[in-house]
């Protein structure tokens, strides 16, 4: 048996997917878990490729990259929100 037989597209998947799930719940950092989000939906998209259900990859491949962007714009969001709040709490002391 051949070892190059094992690297399937729904093998490689499952490793993104799982890969990308360990981050999210391991990493601290907000932007390191988004990135590891769009790990885990790289990995299912290319699972739902891999099960031939391509209407749906159609959708998930319009909706994850919207999902990201809007995720980044929270992000940058409440970290001004945080700092005007330190800036505030400073004036007090």
């Amino acid at each position: 048996m051949n070892v190059l037989d094992f690297i399937t597209l729904t093998n490689i998947s499952i490793i993104l997917m799982g890969s990308g799930a360990l981050g999210i719940m391991f990493l601290v950092e907000p932007l390191d878990k988004i990135i590891m989000l769009s790990l885990l939906e790289g990995g299912l998209f290319g699972a739902v490729v891999s099960f031939k259900y391509l209407d749906v990859a159609f959708v998930i491949a319009l909706l994850s990259p919207v999902s990201i962007f809007v995720f980044l714009l929270a992000l940058i969001k409440i970290n001004e929100i945080r700092s005007k709040k330190d800036d505030r709490d400073d004036d007090y002391v």
